[in-house]
């Protein structure tokens, strides 16, 4: 069976790093930049599995990835939380009209 080269999934990895970081930067609605920030981790968990093949013991990159999805996880959940509470209370989820939490 033949094996991706490492640099095709670096490349892939740095495609959806930049996407991700695009769209923390360039967009206001909070629930786009947490998909943004899920890009982000996901370059992340594909670098580590594609680095655990390199590793001696195969196993390292692997369950730290599952660490990170496990983190990943519970972050979009704590976050979704927070955005619906701010939805509620501001009537809106753009970041740019949200300017201050004493209102």
């Amino acid at each position: 069976m033949e094996q991706i080269p490492l640099e095709h999934i670096l490349l892939l990895s740095a495609v959806i790093f930049s996407l991700g970081i695009l769209a923390v930067i360039t967009k206001r609605h909070a629930v786009v930049v947490l998909m943004g920030i899920e890009l982000i981790f996901n370059a992340a968990n594909l670098n580590l599995v594609a680095f655990s093949r390199y590793d001696p013991s195969l196993m390292q990159g692997q369950l730290f990835a599952l660490f990170v999805i496990v983190v990943a996880a519970a972050e979009a959940a704590v976050a979704l939380a927070i955005v619906l509470r701010v939805y509620q209370y501001f009537k809106t989820a753009n970041l740019s009209e949200i300017a201050t939490v004493d209102k």
